[in-house]
C-alpha cells in the first residue's frame, strides 16, 4: 500500500486513480469531522461539505507543501469548510413551541415526562450550540461519535492534551450554562 506522500505526488502529476485512493482513505473521517461541527441533524449538509473539501483539496493539491501530514491538511480544510457553512446558515428551532406541545391533549400520561426530557435535551443542544466551534466539535467527536482523544486530536489538527482541555472546558461551560437555565441533571 502506497503512503499518502506518494499518492499526493502522483495526484499532483495528474494521476486520478491516486487521488481517488486518497478520497477513499479519508472520506469517512472528513464526513465525521463535518458532522461533528454541524451536528447529527445535518448529515446532508455534512455530505456536501465532504464533497466540497475534496474538490478544494484537489484544486489546492499543487500548493500542498508537505509541512504537515496530508490528513492533517485535509482535516483543517474540512473543519474550516464546516465552520463556514455553519456561520452562513441559520439552523432553525422547531416551528412548534414547547408551550404549544404541552397544551396538546394526549391520552398518554407519560407525555409530560417526555416533554420535560425533550426540554432538557433542547436546552443541552442550545447550550452546545453556544459553545465555541472547536469545543462543539470535540464534544461531538468524542461523546457522540465515539472517537478516541487521539483520533479527535488528529481530526481537529491539535495535540491530544488540547482536546482534553477542550473537553474539560466544554463540560465546565455546559454545566454552568445549564445551571443558569435551571437544569441541574441532563
Amino acid at each position: 500500500m502506497e503512503n499518502d506522500e506518494r499518492l499526493v505526488e502522483r495526484s499532483t502529476a495528474g494521476d486520478d486513480a491516486a487521488f481517488a485512493e486518497l478520497v477513499r482513505r479519508y472520506r469517512e473521517r472528513v464526513f465525521r469531522l463535518a458532522v461533528s461541527v454541524l451536528g447529527r441533524a445535518f448529515v446532508a449538509e455534512a455530505e456536501e461539505v465532504t464533497q466540497e473539501v475534496f474538490l478544494r483539496a484537489h484544486h489546492a493539491l499543487p500548493s500542498f507543501r508537505g509541512e504537515a501530514r496530508f490528513g492533517t491538511w485535509l482535516y483543517r480544510i474540512a473543519f474550516t469548510q464546516a465552520v463556514n457553512l455553519k456561520a452562513r446558515v441559520r439552523f432553525r428551532a422547531p416551528h412548534v413551541s414547547d408551550a404549544a406541545l404541552a397544551g396538546w391533549p394526549s391520552p398518554d400520561r407519560a407525555v409530560p415526562d417526555r416533554l420535560d426530557d425533550a426540554r432538557r435535551a433542547r436546552a443541552l443542544a442550545d447550550c452546545i450550540a453556544d459553545l465555541p466551534d472547536v469545543y462543539q466539535a470535540a464534544l461531538r467527536l468524542h461523546y457522540w461519535m465515539g472517537e478516541s482523544v487521539a483520533d479527535s486530536a488528529e481530526l481537529l489538527g491539535v495535540p491530544e492534551n488540547t482536546v482534553k482541555s477542550y473537553l474539560h472546558r466544554a463540560r465546565r461551560l455546559l454545566h454552568a450554562m445549564l445551571e443558569q437555565r435551571g437544569i441541574s441533571h441532563v
